[in-house]
C-alpha cells in the first residue's frame, strides 16, 4: 500500500483511508471501551472475591486512571512527532501485556499491576485523533472522531452488559481475558490496514525533561490522591509532603518548558482561554460524573434488607447499561450541540440537570428506576458537555497540537474522574457502620448531595471565564 503522494515540495502528504480502516480504528476503540469499562459493575465483586474495602476498591479502578493520566500527554505529543500509527501499535501491546496479566491475576497487587498496564489504553484517543486528521478532510475528520469517540464509550455498555454474565458464570479473570484478545485481534488489523501517518519534521528533538517533569507531577498528583483518600487517609505532615513534591514538579515542569527551544507542551497554547477552560471546566464535571460512577453500583449493591437493592454482578451491569446508551449518544451530538449553541451553552444545560438529578436523588433512592433514571440524565449531561469542549477546543487550535492539545483534555477527564471516584470512596468509608463495615444510607446521601454541589461549581466557573474573556 502507498502511504502518500509527493508534492512539488517534496514533502509526503498523507494517503486517504476509506471506511475500512475508520471502522478498524472503531472497532477498537470499542474493544478498549469494553476492557476499560468492566470493573464498574463488578466493583461489588472483586471486593468481596479479594476482601477489600470500598476505598481499596476504588483504588482497583484508579490504578488504570493513574497511568492512563501519566502516558496519556507523553503519547500525544510522540503522535505528533513521530507518526500516530506507530505509537499506537506500541501502546496496546502494553495494554494487551496488562489484559492478560489481569486475567491471570491471583490476588490484588497482581490485578493492581495488570490495571496499571492496561492504563495505557487511554492515551490511544489522541492517537486515533491524529490519524483521522492527517488522513481525512476536515469534515470528515470530525465525523470520524465523534465514531471513535462514540464506539469507545459505546464499548462501555458492551464490558458493563456482559462482566456480570461473565463473571459469574466463568469467572472475573475472564472480564480481562476476553477483551484483551479482542484487542489483539483487532490492532492486527488496524496495522494491516491502516496506513502510516508521516511525521512532522523539525530540527528539534524531543523535550524529554519536559515529559519527565509532567509524567512526575501527574504520578505524584495521582498516587497521592489515592492513598490520601483510602483508609482514613495520610497524617497531615504526609499530605503536605505530597503537595510540596507535586507543586515542585509543577513549577519545574513550567519553567523548562517555558525555556525550552521545542518544548513537549507549547505554554502560550495553553494559555489561550479555550484551553485553559476547556480543561476547568472539563476537571469539574468529570469530577462530579466519577463520584456518580463509583456510588451508584455500590448502592444497588447493598443488601436489600436495609436501603439496598441486593443487586448481583449481572443486574447492576443491566442497570447502568442504559446510562452507558446515553453516555453514547452524548458523545456523538456533543459536537453538533457546541456547534449550534456554543459550548458554554452546552455546559451550563448540562450543569442544571447533573446538580438537580443528583440533589433530587439524595431524597429518592428507593427504587431502583430513580438510580437508572439518574444514571440516564448525568451521563448524558456529563458526555455532551465533555464532547462540546473537546470539539471547540480541537477547532481552535493548529493541526500540529491536535495530539497533545486533546491528550491534555482527556488527561483531565481522567484526573476528574478519578478525584470523584476516590473522594465518593473515601465518603462511604467513613460513613460505615463499625460492625458490618457496609455503607449507611446517610453516607450515600451525603455523596450524592456533593456530587451536585461539585457539579453546580461549573456555573461559577462558566462565569468567570465569560468575564475574563470579555476582559
Amino acid at each position: 500500500m502507498m502511504q502518500g503522494t509527493s508534492t512539488s515540495e517534496g514533502v509526503v502528504s498523507p494517503v486517504r483511508i476509506g471506511r475500512l480502516s475508520i471502522g478498524a480504528l472503531g472497532v477498537l476503540a470499542l474493544a478498549l471501551g469494553a476492557l476499560q469499562s468492566v470493573v464498574e459493575p463488578a466493583l461489588p465483586l472483586l471486593q468481596r472475591e479479594l476482601g477489600v474495602s470500598s476505598g481499596e476498591g476504588a483504588l482497583i479502578g484508579n490504578a488504570l486512571l493513574v497511568t492512563g493520566a501519566v502516558v496519556t500527554p507523553v503519547a500525544g505529543k510522540l503522535g505528533d512527532r513521530y507518526g500516530g500509527k506507530r505509537v499506537l501499535v506500541w501502546l496496546m501491546a502494553v495494554v494487551s501485556a496488562g489484559g492478560l496479566l489481569a486475567g491471570l491475576a491471583p490476588n490484588l497487587p497482581v490485578l493492581l499491576l495488570g490495571q496499571v498496564l492496561q492504563g495505557v489504553m487511554v492515551g490511544a484517543l489522541p492517537l486515533s485523533f491524529i490519524l483521522v486528521r492527517k488522513h481525512l478532510p476536515t469534515g470528515a475528520s470530525q465525523a470520524a472522531i465523534g465514531l471513535v469517540v462514540a464506539l469507545f464509550t459505546g464499548g462501555s455498555m458492551v464490558g458493563m452488559l456482559f462482566a456480570g454474565p461473565i463473571a459469574e458464570g466463568l469467572s472475573w479473570h475472564w472480564m480481562f481475558a476476553l477483551p484483551t484478545i479482542a484487542i489483539i485481534a483487532t490492532t492486527l488489523v488496524v496495522t494491516r490496514l491502516m496506513p502510516h501517518d508521516p511525521p512532522i519534521p523539525s530540527d528539534n528533538g524531543i523535550d524529554w525533561p519536559g515529559v519527565v517533569l509532567l509524567s512526575g507531577t501527574l504520578l505524584a498528583f495521582m498516587l497521592g490522591l489515592v492513598t490520601v483518600t483510602r483508609d482514613g487517609g495520610l497524617p497531615p505532615l504526609a499530605v503536605g509532603a505530597i503537595a510540596v513534591v507535586v507543586a515542585a514538579l509543577a513549577t519545574g515542569w513550567v519553567v523548562v518548558e517555558s525555556r525550552a527551544g521545542s518544548p513537549m507542551v507549547d505554554l502560550r497554547m495553553l494559555a489561550k482561554p479555550p484551553m485553559w477552560s476547556s480543561c476547568l471546566l472539563t476537571f469539574v464535571i468529570t469530577t462530579s460524573s466519577g463520584m456518580v460512577l463509583f456510588l451508584l453500583p455500590q448502592l444497588f449493591a447493598v443488601s436489600a434488607d436495609g436501603y439496598g437493592f441486593g443487586a448481583g454482578t449481572t443486574d447492576i451491569g443491566l442497570f447502568l447499561l442504559p446510562g452507558a446508551i446515553a453516555g453514547a449518544v452524548s458523545d456523538s451530538v456533543g459536537g453538533i450541540a457546541a456547534r449550534r449553541f456554543g459550548p458554554r451553552a452546552v455546559v451550563v444545560v448540562g450543569t442544571v440537570v447533573t446538580a438537580a438529578t443528583m440533589i433530587a436523588l439524595a431524597s429518592l433512592h428507593t427504587a431502583a428506576w430513580q438510580l437508572v433514571l439518574a444514571k440516564v440524565l448525568t451521563a448524558f449531561a456529563s458526555g455532551v458537555g465533555t464532547t462540546a469542549l473537546l470539539a471547540a477546543t480541537a477547532t481552535a487550535i493548529e493541526t500540529k497540537d491536535i495530539g497533545i492539545a486533546t491528550s491534555l483534555l482527556v488527561v483531565t477527564r481522567v484526573i476528574g474522574v478519578a478525584l470523584g471516584a476516590q473522594v465518593a470512596g473515601a465518603i462511604l468509608d467513613a460513613g460505615a457502620e463499625p460492625m458490618t463495615g457496609r455503607p449507611t444510607e446517610s453516607a450515600f446521601v451525603t455523596g450524592f448531595a456533593v456530587a451536585g454541589l461539585v457539579a453546580a461549581l461549573s456555573l461559577l466557573v462558566v462565569r468567570t471565564t465569560k468575564k475574563g474573556a470579555r476582559a
